[in-house]
């Protein structure tokens, strides 16, 4: 593969895998918003995020064991269709429920995007290769989390919370342009597998009984899950308890999403430097865990807030090197059934994530010791179970 191919490569994969991030990142600034627009509450909002990943959980299961047996291209391409119908959808919802209801099938769009740039770096690459093209993906990847809340943020200095909805469809208009042109088909006919229930059934049991499988997605899923109640309550922690407009929220979450960009590039550069990949993410969420910690102490405290947004970045920027590692470590092994592994990586991944977000909200909404206390159970149960399940 050239160098031309393989940039081109990274970007289109990295901006399916950025389908996640970008959906839940560019309406952040804008939930308060919509809160009083749709003459609801603020948990009511934070469900139709709860929604989404929920949705992008179970459209992984869905497309990725059928991507074993259809390629990959096939599913990909009507995921994305999905996406912008479910988009149009949230643009045009009159109220809560119907936001809700679009938000649902714009996630089951979404799923095939990211569980797809998984399985497709899988089929095309192995051993550290794989583990540097995935921190490569991270750099593409999380050009999202910098730019979706300033662009949304700004964005909503001249429109409406609808416009947001308006240009996410356009970008997953785009990208099905960009994958019928730019990204052929990963896995061929003789390495397709046949679509029955039992041999998918089968696959899933046999990862979920896999210790060394297991230890890498737990631990990925529950730091995602630090990250995400994070994502999930930051927006009203930061506005409503520090006072932080829309936009000056937008540049702080932009900051820490490119945390996420610089210790993925630096985890690309020491793995090929010989480092492991093994070492490399037990010592990330040592760093996380500590730093989660932090962010529990400023929040229960009442401490300066330049505090506070600095073990926020430290968390937040170490998801970069434990899904990049972790996300590679799991499904090295596996590349007979790449769908099918990485399906339930997601599934476990948006799975843990929602629920910890649900529990979160259960202290009321903005709740900072709540985030706090949540970020930190989750980031020190990641390295516990990584360290436990060997």
């Amino acid at each position: 593969m050239s160098r031309l191919q393989r940039v081109r490569l990274a970007l289109v994969l990295g901006s399916l895998s950025g389908f996640a991030p970008l959906t839940i990142d560019m309406y952040l600034p804008a939930m308060p918003g919509m809160a009083r627009d749709l003459h609801t509450s603020a948990p009511v909002v934070q469900l139709s995020l709860t929604v989404f990943v929920v949705g992008l959980a179970v459209g992984q299961v869905l497309v990725g064991p059928l991507s074993d047996s259809w390629g990959r291209r096939r599913p990909l391409l009507g995921g994305l269709l999905l996406y912008v119908l479910g988009s149009i959808g949230c643009a045009l919802a009159p109220n809560a429920g119907l936001l809700i209801a679009a938000r649902a099938v714009e996630s089951l769009g979404a799923a095939a995007g990211v569980v797809l740039a998984r399985a497709i770096v899988r089929d095309l690459f192995e051993g550290p290769a794989m583990a540097r093209f995935f921190s490569t993906i991270m750099l593409v990847n999380g050009v999202a989390p910098i730019l979706a809340p300033v662009a949304g943020g700004q964005l909503l200095t001249v429109a409406s919370w609808r416009a947001v909805f308006v240009v996410l469809a356009a970008i997953g208009a785009i990208l099905i342009g960009a994958v019928r042109l730019a990204l052929p088909e990963s896995l061929p006919a003789e390495r397709r597998r046949p679509a029955h229930l039992g041999t998918t059934l089968r696959s899933m049991g046999a990862l979920l009984v896999d210790r060394s499988y297991l230890r890498y997605v737990l631990a990925a899923a529950l730091m995602f899950a630090a990250v995400f109640a994070y994502i999930s309550g930051s927006s009203f922690v930061l506005q409503n308890g520090y006072g932080l407009s829309a936009q000056q929220f937008s540049l702080v979450f932009g900051a820490n999403g490119l945390g996420i960009v610089v210790l993925a590039q630096v985890n690309a550069f020491l793995i090929g430097r010989g480092a492991p990949a093994h070492t490399l993410l037990r010592s990330a969420l040592l760093v996380a865990v500590a730093a989660a910690a932090g962010v529990l102490v400023c929040t229960a405290t009442g401490a300066p807030l330049p505090l506070l947004l600095g073990c926020l970045f430290a968390v937040v920027s170490m998801l970069g090197v434990v899904l990049a590692d972790a996300t590679s470590l799991a499904l090295g092994p596996h590349g007979a059934n790449a769908g099918a592994a990485s399906s339930l990586q997601g599934l476990l991944q948006f799975l843990v994530g929602g629920a910890a977000t649900s529990v979160m909200g259960l202290a009321g909404p903005g709740s900072a010791v709540a985030m706090g206390a949540t970020m930190f159970v989750c980031a020190a149960t990641a390295l516990a179970t990584l360290r436990l399940l060997r």
